[in-house]
């Protein structure tokens, strides 16, 4: 086996290992991989980054759904909305330069780590409380906010699920995961006419991420949620600290 092989290897376990146990992270780690240590080309990222992370958080949410951890109406009904939103805002985009969308994407995570940091667990009563009104803006928000930065995936839909709609932690990773599916098939359907895929490279991938990913949904499920909502949040403050470093030079400069 070679070095090459051995950190696709790797980096596929973890990819999927984020997935399982937080709901997201794949397709902000995925495209860095593929394009920083892989060498493939930011379009051929994308496409490929789609396909890995579609893959993965389909078998996810079945490892979720196997432990009483998905709400699949919930997911279908978030998820469809948030497709029609993210399609109509996509154009808007092109309207800004991309370090002013990272800069606003970073400031964003910023914000919704505090929350996820600050704010106490919901109950499973509180869910009950919010009727399906409250679903579909969170919903068609997240899809906004999801085509007009050109990212987001869980951790705009994981938030979104615990603090707006009022989903327990464990049941919004499994939930997350359903709704990422159907956005990543979407995408990847829009990208087929684009660069040719390497097949061989995203069966590695994927198959290392399903492994991280079956490891990361059992570890979801015996850690505390408190647990989980902390180091969720840990995650995307990180992340948001990353892109301000990298692009804030950029902007100023």
């Amino acid at each position: 086996m070679t070095v090459g092989t051995l950190v696709n290897l790797t980096f596929g376990f973890s990819i999927g290992l984020s997935l399982g146990l937080l709901g997201g992270g794949g397709s902000i780690l995925t495209v860095p991989v593929l394009v920083y240590v892989v060498g493939q080309s930011p379009q051929a990222a994308i496409t490929a980054s789609l396909a890995i992370v579609g893959a993965n958080s389909a078998l996810g949410a079945f490892f979720h759904r196997t432990r009483g951890t998905l709400n699949w109406r919930l997911a279908l009904v978030f998820g469809g909305v948030g497709m029609v939103t993210s399609f109509l805002a996509a154009g808007m985009s092109r309207q800004f330069a991309p370090t002013a969308l990272l800069l606003a994407f970073a400031f964003l995570m910023l914000i919704i780590g505090g929350l996820m940091i600050v704010r106490r667990s919901p109950q499973d009563t509180i869910q009950a409380q919010r009727g399906w009104p409250v679903v579909l803006a969170s919903g068609a928000g997240v899809g906004l906010l999801t085509g007009f930065l050109g990212v987001g995936g869980g951790f705009l839909i994981v938030p979104a699920l615990v603090l707006l709609v009022g989903v327990p932690m464990q049941q919004a990773i499994g939930t997350s995961l359903v709704v990422i599916a159907m956005n990543s098939l979407a995408g990847l359907l829009g990208h087929l006419g684009g660069p040719s895929l390497d097949a061989a490279l995203i069966l590695t991938f994927v198959t290392t991420g399903l492994a991280g990913t079956f490891v990361g949904a059992r570890l979801a499920d015996r850690l505390p949620a408190a647990h989980l909502r902390q180091l969720f949040a840990l995650f995307v403050i990180g992340l948001a600290l990353f892109l301000l470093y990298d692009n804030l030079p950029k902007l100023l400069g």
